[in-house]
């Protein structure tokens, strides 16, 4: 089976390649020249990569009749919400644009691969409190541009199903983390805080935003299970939720890593990390991936932040080297 990872160099990306080998796929991804391979740096010699800037549409279109892959996994984006306020023009163009290229070239390509078209949960935005938890019907009401973006590029991969019969199924995951995340969203942004402190490179003081948020958390590993299982069992067209089903605070969240610390820190409130605009309570409900696919989570939170903090001590102490 050949197997296409847009954006294979990033996060979830690397998690999704590691997973398809094991699966015994042939894989292949698309990476910008520029992009940092670290996170592949182990997976060079068994994935085959193709240069490929998303938003040129021929770029993306001799990508998808070179490969003619079986399976394409579009997960290349923009995927932090705070960059999206200080860059909206940029965020639409690349997650729509990207999204919408590759599905052109599908339908003029001569092929029908499944198509796994990843969006967010960010893309429900504003919820009330009697609207958790967030089943797919839940009304979408995006509250940054990231989320707007990620509506859009859902919704034309429901079109181009409907319109084309593009064989793409639809996901929305929900907060996900693990080894290898950038620091630009919370949980590595505290592990490497941490992982800094005990080396002795900051002052043992930790820097917060809003604590009292509630997150439904994932591992990043049980998400690209999930995203496999999406092809594999999933209903073209449909919408699935990825997420555990559970929420904890922020608060809860830094306490466990804190207890994982080696030295005392003190927190500290930096309104910089403050959003414009915040959800107090995402919480998902995945009954109907469960009843789809059998798929639920399987690592606990604990192992999740332990890993994390684990991966920024070994970066922090290869810097250092």
């Amino acid at each position: 089976m050949k197997v296409l990872i847009t954006g294979i160099t990033g996060f979830g990306g690397s998690h999704l390649a590691e997973y398809a080998l094991a699966q015994g796929a042939e894989v292949y991804g698309t990476a910008r020249w520029r992009s940092n391979r670290a996170n592949i740096a182990h997976l060079l010699d068994t994935v085959t990569l193709l240069d490929c800037e998303m938003t040129d549409a021929a770029a993306v279109a001799q990508v998808i009749h070179q490969v003619r892959s079986d399976r394409i996994f579009h997960l290349a984006a923009q995927t932090y919400v705070p960059t999206s306020w200080r860059a909206p023009g940029a965020t639409l163009t690349t997650n729509v644009i990207a999204a919408l290229n590759v599905f052109e070239a599908v339908r003029a390509g001569g092929t029908n691969p499944l198509i796994l078209n990843v969006g967010s949960s960010e893309e429900y935005g504003l919820v009330r409190p009697d609207e958790v938890p967030i089943t797919e019907k839940q009304p979408l009401r995006p509250l940054s541009p990231y989320a707007v973006s990620k509506v859009t590029q859902d919704l034309l991969g429901y079109q181009y199903h409907r319109s084309y019969g593009l064989r793409i199924v639809r996901t929305r995951a929900f907060n996900h983390s693990g080894p290898r995340q950038l620091d630009a969203l919370v949980i590595p942004a505290f592990a490497r805080q941490i992982a800094e402190i005990e080396a002795g490179h900051r002052e043992p003081v930790i820097w917060v935003g809003n604590l009292e948020s509630r997150r439904d958390f994932t591992d990043v590993r049980d998400v690209v299970r999930a995203y496999w299982l999406a092809l594999e069992c999933g209903t073209p067209g449909q919408v699935y939720n990825i997420c555990s089903g559970h929420t904890h605070t922020i608060q809860e969240i830094l306490d466990i890593l804190l207890s994982l610390a080696t030295v005392p820190i003190e927190v500290h409130i930096d309104p910089q990390r403050m959003r414009p605009s915040d959800v107090p309570l995402v919480q998902g409900d995945f009954s109907r991936f469960h009843a789809a696919t059998g798929w639920q989570p399987q690592i606990p939170l604990h192992q999740l932040l332990a890993d994390v903090l684990a991966d920024w001590r070994a970066r922090v102490g290869a810097s250092i080297q």
